[in-house]
């Protein structure tokens, strides 16, 4: 989700589409907030780790 955010964000960059750019902003923290609660410890969609 990290990595499909940023591909987002430099596209949206390129090529000046804004949405592009917000979708790649929101899937950029929602998988750091899921990263970082899964090295935590804490149980993230049923799985013990989300990588």
């Amino acid at each position: 989700m990290i990595i499909l955010g940023i591909i987002l964000l430099i596209i949206g960059f390129l090529t000046g589409l804004s949405f592009l750019w917000t979708i790649g902003i929101i899937l950029v923290v929602i998988g750091l907030i899921l990263w970082v609660l899964g090295m935590l410890g804490h149980a993230v969609g049923g799985r013990r780790h989300y990588w």
